[in-house]
């Protein structure tokens, strides 16, 4: 694709001049047409408006003819041009489209075909007006302007979500334009992706996947807005259970609290905290959410000022669902898990008292494997989170369990932990301390050592 064509906006395109009478002259438009051109062509918007309310449905078959009729790129590029200046104006106007007027008149046919040729200029508008006009039909089973009287098929709403959906999915994947094929997708998903058989459509198409990577933190305006939308499409796909299966296994999860954590924009926030609430209860995404440290960034989003109630409300409510979740998550079976992966975080059951006073006798089971499966932790381990945890861990059970000093000098633990105390990062180095305090001082003055 030529730069040019490729850079083409539509103030550029709108200064052209078309020979609308030449076109009269060799019959590709009707006399009729051209005065009502004439009126409108090279107008203000005020002098456009009464026009288009006293007369819309007119200009909308001038403009269907055509694009239906006339091949020649330059006028087709300048008629999208003007029929998007006009949904921009007042995007009410895409009703004018489904006037019964209009019944006989295959309205999304032009469209359709022009997604998937000449210029991006001529696909990106495209695809903005057919979802424009599209979202705007009545939607009385589903269907719009069915053949009545007229012979040939008439293009219905279903073939268009179809055509739009494959179109979009392909753009996401494959983009025809480099900076403009993602934004403008995005923008038209955001839209059709609130109906449910578009959805069905887009989940079927495998585009799941091809949201996931826009979730990142923005910091340009653009890039903002991108975000923003790929955040609405997230959260209408929330909605829809097998797009919860796709989302379960990607990394949208991880990649929304990424987001969240840093994003200053409400609406994003707003948006991403609200798919958080639709998805709280489905599948294992409540234990995600508390393994991702979900509840330590809803306790910091709350402690911010926001101007939207209603966000603030989905907060509290997704507290309190989280609590629940921390609650089914505090076992020792899921412990045991963590350890014996040696996956060791920072999980709410470490720090809770609760959790250790209700299992430390399970420590206890296979002649303390888990236990010991913590100390070569300690030993082999090479990353200090992991590090850290497992010596804060052990002065717990120094703590809690009634001869756990002993076990853990029989199980050679103290020369282990001292060698961490010089580790170069800090966090390991405090927990080593304060294990190494109640491995020295024992249970009975534990209380005074509270990390």
């Amino acid at each position: 694709m030529p730069t040019d064509q490729a850079e083409l906006n539509s103030e550029q395109v709108l200064r052209r001049d078309i020979a609308w009478e030449t076109y009269m002259t060799t019959k590709l438009i009707t006399g009729t047409s051209l005065q009502l051109l004439r009126r409108y062509d090279k107008k203000s918007e005020n002098d456009r408006a009464p026009l288009l309310d006293n007369d819309g449905p007119s200009y909308i078959h001038v403009f269907i003819s055509i694009l239906r009729d006339i091949q020649k790129e330059e006028t087709v590029e300048y008629v999208l041009a003007l029929i998007d200046e006009m949904l921009t104006a007042n995007p009410k106007r895409a009703l004018l489209f489904h006037d019964k007027s209009l019944a006989d008149d295959d309205i999304y046919e032009p469209f359709l075909r022009l997604l998937w040729k000449g210029s991006w200029f001529i696909q990106e508008k495209s695809s903005k007006i057919l979802t424009l006009i599209v979202s705007a039909r009545p939607k009385q089973n589903g269907r719009t302007n069915g053949a009545t009287d007229s012979k040939k098929k008439i293009t219905t709403s279903d073939d268009v979500l179809k055509g739009l959906v494959e179109w979009l999915c392909i753009q996401l994947k494959k983009p025809s334009h480099p900076s403009r094929s993602i934004p403008a997708s995005v923008n038209c998903l955001a839209t059709l992706l609130k109906e449910s058989v578009v959805r069905s459509s887009f989940v079927q198409a495998d585009g799941v996947k091809l949201l996931v990577p826009l979730i990142s933190p923005a910091s340009t305006q653009q890039s903002i807005q991108i975000l923003y939308e790929t955040c609405l499409c997230v959260w209408l796909l929330s909605y829809y259970e097998p797009a919860i299966e796709y989302l379960a296994t990607s990394r949208a999860l991880p990649r929304l609290l990424e987001v969240v954590k840093g994003s200053t924009k409400e609406k994003v926030v707003r948006l991403i905290v609200l798919t958080f609430k639709n998805l709280l209860a489905k599948g294992s995404f409540g234990a995600q959410m508390v393994d991702l440290g979900l509840p330590q960034i809803v306790q910091s989003l709350k402690a911010q000022a926001w101007s939207d109630e209603d966000l603030l409300d989905t907060l509290n409510h997704l507290e309190e669902g989280l609590k629940d979740n921390i609650k089914k998550l505090s076992s020792f079976d899921k412990y045991k898990q963590e350890v014996l992966l040696g996956h060791l975080d920072w999980s709410p059951m470490h720090k809770d008292p609760i959790f250790w006073r209700d299992n430390i006798t399970n420590f206890e089971e296979n002649d303390f494997q888990t236990l010991r499966v913590l100390l070569t932790i300690l030993e082999t381990s090479s990353d200090p989170r992991a590090l850290a945890v497992a010596c804060f861990d052990l002065s717990q059970f120094i703590q809690y369990h009634p001869a756990g000093r002993i076990i853990v000098t029989d199980l050679k633990a103290k020369e282990r932990v001292m060698k961490l105390m010089n580790h170069e990062n800090a966090e390991v180095t405090k927990n080593a301390l304060l294990c190494i305090q109640r491995l020295f001082l024992g249970a009975k003055y534990a209380s005074f050592l509270q990390a």
